[in-house]
């Protein structure tokens, strides 16, 4: 770790909310989300008078989830922020999202004053045990030490691997006129060049294999050189799969691509990766799906910025923490060796895939709703889906040749993420098309932030897949032979005229969502389409 400090003198009568606000500015951050209090105001008043919005949620666990979308998409930590105890709790939710999917995050929870933190008082619980399991740090603000500490966050969380950090304000500190000026701290991480070591241990991997096959991950969502990745693959004539996370990151209407792992219609992908006899994972975070689920006694070789966790089960022939940039240009350069691969199979694995994505019938299906919304929406659109049955579908079937344009949650797999990531996503890129499709569960969950969406004028369609079931754990339940229980929603009713003033429009056929989708894609503000889809559908892609 390399540190190299700078300051700025400061007004005399500056706060200390004032100071980290200042903060915040120089490092580029645009949004503050969060629910107000009364430790929270001092902070809100500072931004009141910056360059930093503070963006009001329904609830703070949206807070998060919007904050670890802005992190993810723009590379600066997204901030979030709570008042103490349910405050703080509800926040959790968001910040585990960070944690878990990778995403560089300030988290600030508003505490009572320094002189009750340890006292056993209305609302007041232990905010640094509660967050320090979810977070890279969890840190105290305290008067003359504010510049320092926040400097300090802002180098972690965005350090490899990136996540959230935490920051705890009591509302004394927060009212204090600052004592020191702003240090600021640029901060690089570096990670070892292993590439001339990995090299040799990959020619030699690639020298005995006959088919081997490439693997990317959430990691290898923030390499520069996924061209570089590309041309490996191209001259060495080997297939490629992807995670949930890594989609678009190589483009999935190449002729290598053969799917998504761990998604629907997944034994059609499993059947292909098992005749591989080597995995090159590159960029790969087992956070997402545990190599023991799917690789079997296939050597790997794992080339990411962390380290695997070694166990018995698995035979890694590399698996070193190194810098992936690195890595991957070593990689364009290793000779050329022939295996066994044949095109034309990769080409009918694609066809059979993209057949059984889609079953035969009449009625109006996720897939059919797919179809259309991947016709209509632009290339560099964005599409945000929550966590369900169509979490499954929506991997395996969407295609997309660009980066970033897929949000969601994997690592963490919360329910309630898709709506706001979506509207997060709609601040930093005001100009594209943003669309989140979100299960009638999930809506549940977060239609309050509706409100949010219509205060601020966020042209986002809300896409409801309304079944009335909990699509993924109906299907889990039937799998297991159990009864079902606890998984149904209700008969769907007809939809109302709006949600919070949001208008909404019903959608019971192919036909009729794409007329909706016009109309939403015409509208200057908010949108709901409730699509009245077949629920059975899930039984026949997801587990399968």
């Amino acid at each position: 770790m390399s540190s190299t400090p700078c300051g700025s003198e400061l007004s005399p009568h500056m706060k200390n909310s004032d100071l980290l606000v200042r903060m915040l500015e120089e490092a580029g951050v645009g949004w503050v989300f969060g629910v107000p209090s009364g430790p929270v105001l001092p902070f809100i008043e500072s931004l009141r008078r910056s360059s930093v919005q503070f963006i009001l949620t329904a609830s703070e666990t949206s807070a998060g989830f919007m904050a670890a979308t802005v992190g993810y998409l723009t590379n600066i930590p997204g901030v979030c922020v709570s008042t103490l105890g349910p405050g703080a709790t509800n926040l959790t939710t968001g910040v585990g999202c960070a944690w878990l999917d990778r995403s560089p995050v300030i988290a600030i929870t508003c505490n009572v004053a320094t002189s009750w933190l340890e006292r056993h008082i209305q609302m007041r619980i232990d905010h640094h045990t509660l967050f320090r399991p979810l977070t890279k740090a969890t840190l105290s603000l305290a008067n003359g030490r504010i510049g320092e500490t926040v400097a300090a966050a802002f180098n972690l969380a965005s350090n490899e691997p990136p996540g959230p950090v935490h920051l705890d304000l009591p509302e004394d500190v927060a009212e204090a006129i600052a004592a020191e000026s702003v240090p600021r701290s640029i901060s690089t991480h570096e990670l070892p060049d292993l590439s001339t070591e990995l090299a040799e241990k990959l020619s030699a991997a690639l020298q005995t294999a006959r088919r081997p096959l490439l693997v990317t991950g959430l990691t290898f969502t923030r390499s520069k050189n996924a061209r570089q990745l590309l041309q490996f693959v191209e001259r060495q004539k080997i297939p490629f799969v992807t995670t949930l996370h890594a989609k678009g990151f190589l483009p999935e209407s190449h002729r290598n691509w053969t799917g998504v792992i761990g998604r629907a219609r997944r034994t059609d992908v499993k059947a292909l990766t098992d005749r591989a006899d080597l995995i090159l994972a590159v960029g790969y975070d087992p956070i997402e799906i545990n190599y023991e689920e799917w690789v079997a006694n296939r050597p790997v070789v794992h080339i990411s910025s962390e380290a695997a966790e070694a166990n018995n089960e698995i035979s890694f022939a590399w698996n070193k923490a190194c810098d992936l940039d690195q890595a991957v240009e070593a990689m364009t350069k290793v000779p050329l060796f022939s295996n066994e691969w044949d095109m034309d199979d990769w080409r009918n694995h694609r066809q059979m895939l993209e057949r059984s994505l889609r079953p035969e019938g009449q009625a109006f299906s996720l897939h059919h709703l797919l179809d259309v919304l991947r016709d209509k929406l632009p290339p560099d659109g964005i599409l945000a889906y929550d966590v369900g049955a169509h979490t499954h579908q929506i991997a395996s079937q969407w295609r997309t040749d660009h980066a970033k344009t897929l949000l969601a949650t994997n690592g963490w797999s919360s329910m309630g993420y898709g709506m706001p990531a979506a509207f997060a996503a709609k601040l930093v890129f005001p100009e594209r098309q943003i669309v989140v499709v979100v299960g009638d569960g999930g809506f549940q969950m977060t239609v309050g932030e509706l409100a949010l969406a219509r205060r601020l004028n966020l042209a986002v369609p809300t896409i409801v897949l309304n079944d009335g079931w909990l699509g993924l754990m109906k299907v889990k339940q039937e799998r297991k032979g159990y009864t079902l229980s606890g998984v149904y929603l209700g008969k769907p009713v007809e939809s109302p005229p709006h949600y919070f003033g949001v208008p909404c429009r019903p959608a019971k056929n192919p036909q009729a969502f794409s007329d909706a989708l016009d109309w939403s894609f015409g509208l200057t503000g908010p949108s709901v389409i409730e699509a009245f889809i077949d629920v059975g559908f899930y039984s026949q892609t997801v587990f399968d």
